[in-house]
């Protein structure tokens, strides 16, 4: 078998857990196995190098920010092949760019278009274990891109496609994925396996163990992940295709993120294209709406439309809605930053019905008023006030027995 692991930062954080993985890897070449590795940064080492930017300017340009932040990857994996030969096994360190990972020109938040993998595989068939630095690659003119917060995800995800590897493993903090988060709720369960749609619905709903474009790119490949932790030997949890047996289980998980502000544009005049108006300019700002609700008033002339943003853009949200408000001849605008999102994803929605009154019913119970809904055809989504977070994440997964056995 190929199999690609991919090391996170706390993985790696310092020379003694860099050794562990290499113990770890060697275990897995005298299995018999082919193994390509990838690693992210020294765990803090990437936030170190954003403030020395900062240091020197409050506005660095993107494409030396990229160039900077790359470094931070290339010593962890000469430093991880380091410790594979120390063990007495062939290791081969490759940065981005000697990986042949090509990307589009968008510093910060490159996307992967292809990967060469030439040199790789000749050193894989050579009998060497490859280490590649993560999160980064390089565009056609050969400047050094990054590929955003959690690249290193996407990094094994398409490296494991373009070498056709059996399995891609990531290993984490965690040992993989739980029905919620075990702080909140102790009781939660490790779930064996899940579909790609249900873990692409909780990366983008808070759930932090996988990024949700290394979770895109794995369903579009079919690349089987198994998510795992580097501090044990408990097996993990199989994000793969649907099956069967994924149906018969109505809900798989509870997610909250807190990180969501609701802005209000009140008074609205009720006229064809409005609402393409404003949020063609949130979108040409580059911020991603999630949550829109519109209410009209009761003589038809007025609505007031509702929608969340990142908490992170909040600020850039409300400025521009404010001058777009102004252009439409709105009342006003209103924001909220104490609110939270409380989602329950499962594939065995499509086929049971009543999940969600089920689920309005258990917040109603406990006093959880809702703000917004939204729902896709495994995900029904609430937006609530956050000091109701943690109590709504307990009685949802009480409420759908998701409790350890």
């Amino acid at each position: 078998m190929l199999i690609v692991q991919k090391y996170g930062g706390t993985s790696v954080a310092n020379v003694e857990r860099i050794k562990a993985v290499a113990e770890r890897v060697v275990k897995t070449a005298k299995e018999g196995h082919k193994v390509a590795v990838v690693v992210s940064a020294m765990a803090g080492e990437t936030d170190k190098l954003i403030n020395l930017a900062h240091q020197v300017s409050s506005a660095p340009r993107e494409r030396e920010m990229d160039l900077m932040l790359s470094s931070g990857e290339r010593v962890t994996c000469a430093l991880t092949a380091i410790a594979i030969e120390e063990l007495g096994h062939k290791a081969m360190a490759f940065t981005g760019r000697q990986m042949g990972i090509i990307t589009d020109d968008v510093h910060t938040k490159a996307k992967i278009e292809k990967i060469a993998g030439e040199r790789a595989k000749k050193a894989l068939d050579e009998g060497y274990i490859i280490v590649v630095a993560g999160f980064q690659g390089i565009t056609e003119k050969e400047d050094v891109t990054t590929l955003g917060r959690g690249g290193s995800d996407l990094s094994a995800v398409a490296i494991a496609s373009a070498l056709n590897a059996d399995l891609c493993e990531i290993y984490t903090d965690v040992d993989g994925v739980y029905t919620t988060d075990p702080n909140i709720v102790p009781e939660a369960r490790k779930l064996d396996k899940i579909s790609y749609e249900e873990m692409l619905e909780l990366a983008s709903l808070g759930a932090k163990v996988l990024q949700t474009r290394s979770v895109e790119f794995a369903m579009k490949y079919e690349v089987p992940v198994v998510v795992r932790s580097s501090f044990n030997d408990n097996p993990g949890t199989l994000v793969t295709k649907e099956d069967k047996d994924m149906e018969k289980v109505i809900v798989s998980g509870v997610a909250y993120d807190k990180n969501q502000a609701k802005i209000t544009v009140m008074g609205v005049p009720d006229k064809p294209g409005i609402a393409a108006r404003l949020f063609k300019g949130i979108a040409d700002a580059g911020i991603v709406v999630d949550i829109i609700v519109q209410n009209v008033s009761s003589d038809g002339k007025a609505a007031d439309i509702s929608f969340t943003v990142p908490k992170t853009d909040a600020k850039k949200a409300l400025k521009m809605t404010e001058t777009i408000a102004k252009e439409l001849g709105a009342k006003g605008v209103d924001i909220r930053e104490d609110i939270a999102k409380i989602s329950i994803v499962g594939v065995g929605m499509r086929t049971h019905s009543g999940v969600a009154s089920q689920m309005f019913e258990t917040l109603a119970k406990h006093g959880v008023n809702i703000l917004m809904i939204s729902t896709s055809e495994i995900k029904v989504s609430c937006i609530i006030d956050a000091k109701y977070t943690e109590l709504a994440v307990r009685v949802l997964h009480d409420a759908f027995g998701l409790a350890q056995g």
